[in-house]
């Protein structure tokens, strides 16, 4: 009893901050799992409603009333919107979606720092519930136990809803056959549309409530997001029963975990998460594996599946090709100087930018050459082993605070800290790899973002090695040879720069080009005949994994020496959703395409947004709208010819296989309510 009663009231928090996950992450489901729609801006639906109700709250009940419906019905309209603007993607898969709501998430996010204000918003609620109650003894807020009882309700309303209206019949038959619903007469606009708005109801509603608790301000809409998609994958889309318990468990370690162990308290979540996702790879491991048409293991592997198809042929033009043997892959048709010249034209401009740009864009080139390798190690896991993955940042940082550390240690020649930064990421892939490689589908992007995450935790937790949130800056330059001076100017920082990403960029695609290469493209595309025939396919992803690895390795030690600091958001997720952007940008086998889409991201990130300060998120945004609906299949894409030419520029790219985690287009999709689909 002496134990419930000391954490007794982290306890209840965990239940009110769970509670709250647990609406906003139902609208996520709802859009998910009936509409088809990954919305990842769906945490700027919640700040959009939090935002809202915090304007209006006046500490009235009239104020309180009057927020929840302006930010709920705001939310909707954002929905409603969304839907607009994804419905016409949805021939092209759930990437262009994801990569579409993502784009509007970071405008929206920009908009409402403009309209509202950078700072947190102060929340005033009525003064019946801003006090304090007798809670066992204990002094617990009102108003937590309020937004209790009306997460409750809210909660039960939307199931009735779903469970026993005719409009919930119709969302249910969205996502059980939706053949059968359009001959009913219901239009999928229609429905489509319902389901966005109706989500974004929801978590406007939620963000209007739970503004007291996880208040408006910076940060927010991520911090909700990234929940709520813990939540939705640990819970499932079949059962709103699955998505409750998950969400108090998410709040439990949120709160409680704090209370019960502040040490490990970071890390707990993606922990537990990263357990539950490699234990349920485990149990529900396919047996022919990914690659082929085996069946999927739950409804997000399905659909992840589709996404994965979609990001594969993201950067190939449109073209009739037969499927190559098991081992082999399909090699650009003419004369080599043609296909080698993508490489050569990019050799050019990168040795004489130097002479045609100032000092700060050549030091922001450095920059995009780093991030351009990190996309590079991205491509080659998704594009090439068919592993999609979140987590690059891992490895990243791991290079990037090896560097530092040896540079304080007193090992400063350049190449060395290059080799040793490698080997420590690659050390770090193989420990991780086990549990990545034996998974697919959205298991495999759920748990390179726990080991991403982890690291991020890792990382402001041990101060020691890595400055914490403080970062590390005045550490000795790099040497570019041994008994040479420190590197401090931009031109020989770029210039080491760009001849240590030639070196990695020739390594890797001599890999990729040789019969090792071959066989891993190989096991992607047809895996269940590679290890029929023999192959150790699990050995070809793992070693894949750890070259990756040691890539992204290489480039965080580039992003440390070009920029003289390091800073705990140069490893965190942003950079890995921008790595992602960078190799969808290029076209996803394309090396050179992925380089290229670094040095758009890094020039529209620091150099267009110096002219235009704050608004860098906006420019951003924009430019993922842009890559959605003006380069379906990547820049390689755009070099598409007749006779068969593969699109990946300097590469030869993999043919599009079947997958294990796809679903016939005629199968019924997964339900978002308590009933499987029949």
């Amino acid at each position: 009893m002496g134990l419930l009663d000391a954490h007794l009231v982290p306890m209840v928090d965990g239940v009110a901050y769970g509670l709250l996950l647990f609406v906003v992450a139902s609208g996520l489901s709802l859009a998910f799992g009936t509409a088809g729609v990954l919305n990842l801006s769906h945490g700027m639906l919640y700040a959009v409603g939090a935002y809202t109700g915090a304007e209006l709250s006046d500490g009235t009940w009239g104020g309180l009333v009057l927020g929840l419906l302006a930010g709920t019905a705001a939310a909707c309209l954002v929905g409603a919107g969304l839907s607009a603007a994804s419905f016409p993607l949805a021939r092209r898969g759930h990437l262009a979606q994801a990569l579409l709501t993502f784009g509007l998430a970071l405008i929206g996010g920009d908009l409402l720092i403009q309209f509202f204000g950078a700072d947190e918003l102060p929340v005033r609620v009525p003064a019946a519930l801003d006090s304090s109650v007798s809670l066992l003894g204990h002094r617990y807020p009102a108003y937590r136990l309020c937004f209790i009882v009306m997460a409750v309700l809210l909660a039960a309303a939307g199931t009735w809803v779903l469970v026993r209206t005719r409009v919930g019949a119709a969302v249910r038959a969205a996502a059980d056959d939706p053949q059968m619903l359009a001959a009913t007469g219901y239009s999928p606009r229609t429905v489509h549309l319902g389901v966005l708005a109706a989500a974004g109801a929801l978590a406007g509603a939620a963000g209007v409530l739970g503004a007291p608790i996880i208040g408006p301000g910076p940060g927010t809409a991520e911090t909700v997001l990234m929940l709520s998609l813990v939540v939705v994958v640990l819970g499932g889309l079949r059962s709103l029963w699955a998505t409750f318990f998950a969400a108090i468990g998410v709040g439990e370690v949120q709160t409680l975990g704090v209370s019960v162990a502040p040490s490990l308290a970071p890390y707990l979540l993606f922990a537990a998460m990263a357990a539950v996702l490699v234990l349920r790879s485990r149990l529900a491991e396919p047996a022919t594996g990914h690659g082929t048409d085996g069946p999927a293991p739950d409804p997000l592997g399905r659909l992840v599946g589709r996404l994965g198809t979609r990001l594969r042929r993201a950067s190939r033009p449109a073209r009739a090709s037969a499927e190559a043997p098991p081992g082999r892959t399909l090699l650009p048709s003419g004369p080599a100087w043609r296909r080698a010249t993508p490489l050569l034209v990019l050799a050019a401009v990168l040795v004489a930018l130097p002479w045609l740009l100032d000092a700060y864009a050549v030091s922001l080139a450095g920059s995009a050459l780093a991030l351009g390798l990190l996309a590079v190690s991205v491509t080659v896991l998704t594009g090439y082993a068919g592993l999609p993955t979140l987590g690059q940042t891992a490895p990243f940082a791991v290079g990037a605070y090896a560097t530092v550390n040896l540079a304080e240690a007193g090992w400063t020649v350049g190449p060395v800290q290059v080799l040793l930064s490698a080997l420590a990421a690659a050390v770090f892939s193989a420990v991780t790899g086990p549990a990545v490689i034996r998974a697919r589908g959205t298991t495999v992007l759920m748990i390179t973002l726990a080991v991403g995450e982890l690291t991020s935790a890792a990382v402001n937790q041990f101060k020691s090695v890595t400055g914490g949130a403080d970062g590390l800056v005045g550490f000795p330059s790099a040497q570019a040879l041994w008994g040479a001076e420190g590197m401090f100017e931009e031109g020989e920082l770029y210039t080491y720069a760009l001849v240590v990403a030639a070196v990695a960029l020739a390594v890797t695609l001599l890999v990729l080009r040789s019969p090792a290469g071959k066989l891993l493209t190989g096991a992607r595309g047809a895996e269940a005949r590679m290890r029929a025939s023999g192959h150790p396919v699990g050995r070809y992803l793992l070693v894949a994994y750890i070259g990756a690895g040691a890539l992204a390795g290489v480039g965080g030690s580039l992003m440390v020496t070009v920029q003289q600091y390091l800073s705990p958001a140069d490893v965190g997720f942003e950079i890995a959703a921008f790595a992602l952007l960078a190799a969808v940008i290029g076209g996803t086998t394309s090396v050179v395409g992925a380089l290229f889409g670094a040095g758009l991201i890094v020039a529209t990130r620091d150099w267009v947004a110096g002219a235009w300060p704050g608004h860098g998120p906006l420019l951003l945004g924009v430019l993922f709208v842009a890559a959605v609906y003006l380069l379906p299949r990547g820049l390689a894409g755009l070099r598409g010819a007749p006779g068969g030419e593969q699109a990946a520029s300097g590469t030869a790219g993999p043919p599009d296989p079947p997958t294990a985690v796809s679903a016939p287009s005629s199968s019924p999709a997964p339900s978002p309510v308590g009933k499987a689909a029949p």
